[in-house]
């Protein structure tokens, strides 16, 4: 029998090993250094196999327990894998529903869990529950075949969702390997049909990257009737070259010193695009100095918003924010500038035009710090001390970028009552 020793000790090869234990349980010791517990058994005359989770994990003493219960099983008569699937069902509150793909997908969901933003884990929830659930979820695992999985892809392929589809076949894939694994299937349906998949297209958000146009798209933009949070949004999305995300959801604590020298937008870290480690330290809140006319349009949300809790609400749902797609939806209006400009595009019409103007200005060493400005992702807490150090020049172009951006343009104060406009 195995000691603990050797479990701990146990050091992956050239070929995957068994370190078998006793009465069918061993511990499988992959190549590539994963460590997991089996239990090999004869039920119905056919060989068979069970899974009951990854070591240390599961250690051996919890190990010897589960192949306990499952021999107890088999001396009552019953498989095992039967039991196994009817526990993990209960956890799951569908204890009428074994072996189907809706309960693997489940399964799947509860281990990401703890390593995804809850946003996130809700969104793909939403997603199979959308597109994949009505039509393979009551299928058992199985039972099912690259045909049945292949209409759902074309489904949302057909209204344009690329890259939503690429998403879901990965997730389809990932959900029958974890049921592999479990012993609940085995083979992976999803895993053949990667061909059907249409190119996904790679390429920035659409966006102006003249500033005259840039002037005037905003210009044309509030005058057209609307609602004013949505509005002064786009007024400060476009001041700050920010996100559309941390925008949407900003809140009136979020700006500070808006009547002094240092304004400023904190962005907490968990509101960026961001691991959910790197989400939970303070090091990686973002901040954004404002201009002058970054401070007005956000004074002027403040109004508007009162003590509503997002600085932008929704007009339908006072407790919300704006929706995620309300200014996609108000740039799609503008028929004069169909397919030229996006939300996001104001990140890279923020970054080509002072890059330009730094280059016809000979400050080369602007372009280091408009990296900075509109990094992605930081790279460590270096990153956040950099961007700390850079904060005056950051300010400075800013303001430039406001004083070029704002010629013309009425004061934000305006956009309040632009829903009256024609």
């Amino acid at each position: 029998m195995l000691t603990d020793r050797e479990c701990k000790a146990a050091a992956p090869e050239p070929k995957d090993r068994k370190l078998f234990d006793g009465e069918g349980l061993f511990l499988l010791v992959t190549k590539a250094g994963f460590k997991g517990w089996r239990l090999k058994y004869r039920f119905g005359g056919k060989e068979k196999q069970l899974t009951f989770g990854p070591y240390p994990t599961v250690s051996l003493k919890e190990a010897r327990q589960h192949k306990d219960a499952a021999r107890a099983e088999l001396l009552a008569g019953r498989d095992p894998a039967e039991a196994l699937k009817k526990a993990r069902a209960r956890r799951l509150g569908r204890e009428e529903e074994t072996g189907t793909f809706r309960i693997a997908a489940l399964e799947w969901l509860r281990l990401q869990q703890d390593g995804w933003k809850p946003k996130h884990h809700a969104s793909v929830k939403r997603s199979l529950e959308r597109d994949v659930f009505p039509t393979i979820g009551a299928l058992q695992l199985t039972s099912i075949r690259p045909r049945d999985i292949r209409p759902l892809i074309d489904a949302v392929q057909s209204r344009g969702a690329v890259d939503t589809a690429h998403r879901l076949l990965w997730r389809i894939q990932a959900i029958f390997d974890l049921a592999i694994a479990a012993g609940d299937a085995e083979m992976n349906p999803a895993a053949s049909i990667g061909a059907i998949l249409q190119p996904q297209v790679q390429g920035r958000y659409p966006a102006i990257l003249q500033i005259k146009r840039a002037r005037q798209f905003l210009l044309d933009f509030e005058a057209m009737a609307g609602q004013p949070a949505t509005k002064l949004a786009s007024r400060l999305l476009a001041l700050t070259a920010a996100r559309p995300g941390p925008l949407r959801l900003a809140q009136s604590a979020e700006f500070l010193d808006l009547d002094g020298p240092d304004a400023r937008w904190h962005i907490p870290a968990e509101k960026m695009k961001l691991d959910l480690a790197e989400s939970e330290q303070k090091a990686f809140d973002f901040v954004i100095p404002l201009s002058r006319q970054a401070v007005q349009t956000v004074k002027a949300a403040m109004e508007h918003a009162g003590n509503r809790h997002y600085l932008f609400p929704s007009p339908r749902f006072s407790h919300r924010a704006i929706s995620d797609n309300a200014l996609n939806v108000a740039y799609r209006r503008m028929v004069d500038y169909e397919g030229e400009h996006v939300p996001h595009g104001w990140r890279s019409t923020f970054s080509t035009i002072m890059n330009e103007r730094s280059a016809d200005l000979e400050r080369p060493g602007d372009r280091a710090v408009i990296d900075l400005m509109l990094a992605h992702k930081p790279a460590g807490t270096e990153a956040h001390y950099n961007r700390a150090a850079y904060m005056r020049q950051r300010r400075i172009l800013n303001q430039e970028w406001a004083d070029l951006l704002c010629e013309g343009l009425p004061s934000p104060a305006t956009l309040l009552n632009c829903r009256r406009r024609t």
